[in-house]
Order: structure tokens, then sequence, then C-alpha cells
């Protein structure tokens, strides 16, 4: 876990959670924070367990921790903020000691976390993005007739 707490520690993250957090200041529906991103980990690591898909706690953490960061670049330029989160994380891995192979599979993993056709891929691709669905708690949002997540999408029960 020790590369995990250098993640949270390192310059860049905690600037591009802050360019989130103020992008998102005014934001009425889920936003894009540590909150967040922790209980993306931790249902991420419930399913890892549950579906036996023999990841790392530490590869499910670091692709949790990470996959947003890019959302306040997706507010300011209109980039794909999965895209722009597959880029900044690469620069932040390498420093906080992650091998090539770890850093290209964490990156996809972000990359791919808003492309439904992974979904069902036992691999980090299919856990990050189920998690980050599954996250997010509709039923329990006061937004939730105002959000524009398709109906089929929302959370409107427990399920992690």
């Amino acid at each position: 876990m020790e590369r995990l707490q250098s993640i949270l520690e390192n310059g860049m993250y905690g600037f591009y959670v802050t360019l989130n957090e103020t992008a998102e200041k005014d934001r009425i529906f889920c936003k894009h924070d540590p909150v967040h991103f922790l209980d993306v980990a931790r249902i991420g690591q419930i399913i890892n367990l549950q579906e036996n898909f023999g990841l790392t706690q530490e590869m499910i953490y670091a692709a949790a921790l990470l996959h947003d960061i890019g959302r306040w670049q997706q507010y300011e330029t209109g980039e794909d903020h999965a895209a722009a989160g597959a880029r900044l994380a690469k620069e932040i891995l390498e420093q906080c000691g992650f091998l090539p192979d770890e850093t290209e599979q964490i990156c996809g993993a972000i990359a791919s976390h808003r492309d439904s056709s992974v979904k069902e891929e036992k691999n980090l691709r299919g856990l990050l993005y189920r998690a980050d669905k599954l996250s997010r708690p509709c039923f329990l949002c006061k937004a939730e007739q105002e959000c524009d997540w398709k109906e089929g999408k929302k959370n409107l029960q427990l399920n992690y």
C-alpha cells in the first residue's frame, strides 16, 4: 500500500483533485472527488473477491484513485475525462513506482472506464467500469430526478 500512499501524497494528484473540486463546486449531482474514488475502489475490491478476478488490491485502488482525475479537463476543454485521466495518471504512476506493465493496465482501465463494451471483461478494465457505475447511490440522491443518467443505468437500490 506504500505506492497508493504515494499517489495520495503526489503533488500532481492533489492539484488535479483540487481542479475537480473547483470545477464542481456548484454541481448538484455526484462529484468526482476522493470519496467517489474510494467508493469505486472498495466496490471494485468486493467484486474482485466475489468473482475471483485475481487482481491485486493495489492495482484496483490505484485505478480507482486516478480514474476521474481528468474530469476538470472535460469541463475546461471538452476532452473526454477518461482519455484525459489516462494521460494524466501515467506520470503519477511512474513517479509512484508502478512498473510499465502495471501503468499500462491501469491507464487502459482509466481510458475505458466509460466504455460499456468492457463491462463483462474479467480484468481491470471491466472491474473499473462496473465499480464506477455501481458506486453512485442514486436511491439517496436529492437530484436523481434531474440527473441525465438513463433510467436503466441509475442505481435505485442498494447493491454494494
